[in-house]
């Protein structure tokens, strides 16, 4: 069966250490999903490449994520356990990402989590976002969820700022308030409490609430009214199952079952060196069952120690944030 033989290769995933061990999972995850993914296989057949002529990393396709809208990409042979989904006003086409096996989306975020902060029982997770029965089907909040239920302190606060204040100050565990963008300044305008043994991470968003802002100036905000030094941030996105963490200062680390690059924001097939800035490309093998090799309409660079930046969106493409996408 499929799922067993997902289960297998998570395994050997999940236990990546080194560059080339991820080198050769990509490439056999590549060669299952070329054949498995029916989406995947007609964008190949469509762009002239042959599975079997890929032969390294460096020769792997990038799904264009716009068709994570328009198609269904999924290597399942039974219905999904969930389908997540962007956030979209109800004039927009969301983003939809079958996911045939919880338990592995469970292991990759634990993991993940693990690899930048530790085992998650040592904290406590305050969400400043929707709530599951708010938000259906975004995998942040599945996440998110999770992680509160595993540490077994938190919850989520979205528009209730005193609980959430007198609920962190009586916690004498140490803390990560992790909140969309508008929430946090909504917040540290009303409140400005002065945060102790607490990591403050935003996910991005406005939701239409607020005017864009640079990223630095956003972090200057929030450090000032919340006393901390820096401002940690989470990258993900429906159509990816593992995440990225910023420890300050907006340069992403990943897991190693991750790898970031840059493509020419003209010719999404000619790969950029190291730390030039282009549209980033993704491989995120934790898609087991979808495609693990992603185009992004996201602008950044990418550097040669795996890290990246993020500094905006391809001219014309949608603009994405933690709970909304803006045609």
């Amino acid at each position: 069966m499929l799922i067993e033989c997902s289960v297998k290769i998570a395994d050997k995933i999940f236990s990546i250490i080194t560059p080339e061990q991820f080198s050769a999972l990509a490439l056999e995850v590549f060669h299952l999903q070329a054949e498995r993914c029916a989406v995947y296989a007609q964008y190949l057949e469509l762009i002239g490449v042959e599975p079997s002529s890929v032969e390294c990393v460096e020769q792997i396709p990038m799904l264009p994520i716009e068709l994570f809208k328009s198609h269904t990409v999924y290597c399942g042979e039974t219905e999904p356990q969930a389908v997540f989904t962007s956030s979209a006003t109800t004039a927009m086409i969301p983003s939809r990402h079958p996911v045939a096996d919880l338990s592995i989306y469970e292991r990759d975020f634990t993991e993940g989590f693990r690899i930048f902060y530790g085992d998650v029982e040592q904290w406590s997770i305050y969400g400043l976002l929707p709530n599951y029965l708010q938000r259906k089907g975004s995998s942040l909040i599945y996440m998110v969820d999770k992680l509160i239920e595993r540490c077994g302190s938190g919850g989520f606060y979205l528009d209730n700022y005193e609980k959430l204040l007198a609920d962190m100050a009586a916690d004498p565990k140490p803390k990560i308030l992790l909140g969309v963008t508008y929430a946090l300044l909504d917040l540290a305008e009303q409140y400005s409490p002065k945060f102790e043994n607490t990591i403050v991470m935003e996910t991005g968003g406005m939701k239409g609430y607020r005017k864009e802002m640079p990223k630095e100036e956003l972090h200057r905000v929030l450090c000032s009214a919340f006393g901390v030094d820096r401002i940690h941030s989470e990258y993900g996105m429906a159509e990816l199952l593992s995440q990225g963490y910023s420890v300050g200062e907006g340069l992403f680390g990943v897991p190693p079952w991750m790898r970031v690059m840059a493509r020419d924001v003209n010719d999404p097939f000619k790969r950029l060196d190291a730390g030039r800035r282009g549209a980033i490309d993704i491989i995120d093998l934790g898609n087991i069952n979808s495609c693990s090799f992603i185009a992004t309409q996201d602008v950044g660079v990418a550097y040669a120690d795996g890290t990246f930046r993020i500094e905006g969106r391809v001219t014309d493409a949608d603009i994405r944030g933690c709970n909304l996408l803006v045609q």
